[in-house]
């Protein structure tokens, strides 16, 4: 048996006790497919799901990712049911990007992100519903002069620390982008192995901070936290001039 836990990301919260213990410890390949990823306004301020990747990310044998569009996320979801061990996948409310669908579904190797763009100035790192804003704000400064090279993490845990650490190299600066909570999440996962790898390079972490997110439509709650693209725009452009 292959089982399929399909939850809200913040109700999984109250299951981590089970996650770690009755899945991860003993290493069984079930899939939790966490929906409502992120900031979801209309549900209220119980339901964001700003938390699974910290919580997450620190259980031991688990696999933790975040498709960036809805044929990455069938991908994802055919990557974790054959991959022999625990694994959880992150996507948001709300329509997809509408893509289109590639047949026969195809698994992704484990692990391994994906370089969208090539650049010498800003390494955009980015997850999830953060990658297609990523890619227009680079395409946004590649009319100002600014190079920036765009990485789809794909992966939260194993993270491409290869993939990101090559790029990191080739670029004066490193910006994540990610719709979950700033201590403990994917920011901080890349920081951690940039560390770990002796790569000291300014970073600006782009999630939401470390305040609880309150009730409201989801586009005025991003901007409020600074996750908008043309906050991030704005952002991204301050850091680069002052660095």
């Amino acid at each position: 048996m292959r089982p399929v836990c399909a939850i809200y990301s913040t109700f999984l919260q109250r299951g981590f006790d089970q996650v770690a213990h009755d899945v991860c410890i003993q290493d069984l390949p079930v899939t939790f497919a966490l929906d409502r990823a992120g900031i979801v306004g209309a549900d209220g301020p119980t339901h964001h799901g700003l938390y699974d990747l910290a919580y997450l990310r620190c259980l031991p044998n688990i696999i933790l990712m975040a498709p960036k569009d809805e044929n990455e996320l069938r991908r994802m979801l055919m990557t974790a049911i054959y991959s022999g061990h625990p694994a959880a996948l992150r996507y948001p409310r709300g329509n997809g990007l509408g893509v289109a669908m590639e047949e026969p579904i195809a698994a992704l190797p484990v692990g391994k992100g994906e370089l969208l763009r090539e650049g010498t100035d800003l390494l955009l790192c980015a997850l999830g519903a953060m990658v297609d804003p990523a890619l227009r704000i680079a395409e946004a400064l590649a009319a100002d002069g600014i190079s920036c090279a765009v990485i789809n993490a794909r992966f939260v845990k194993p993270l491409d620390g290869p993939l990101i650490h090559a790029w990191a190299g080739r670029c004066r600066a490193i910006v994540t982008l990610e719709e979950g909570c700033a201590p403990g999440g994917f920011s901080g996962a890349v920081a951690e192995s940039l560390a770990d790898a002796g790569l000291p390079r300014p970073l600006l972490r782009c999630a939401v901070p470390d305040h609880l997110v309150h009730h409201g439509d989801p586009k005025r709650l991003l901007e409020e936290e600074g996750l908008s693209p043309l906050a991030l725009e704005a952002r991204i452009r301050k850091f680069f001039r002052d660095i």
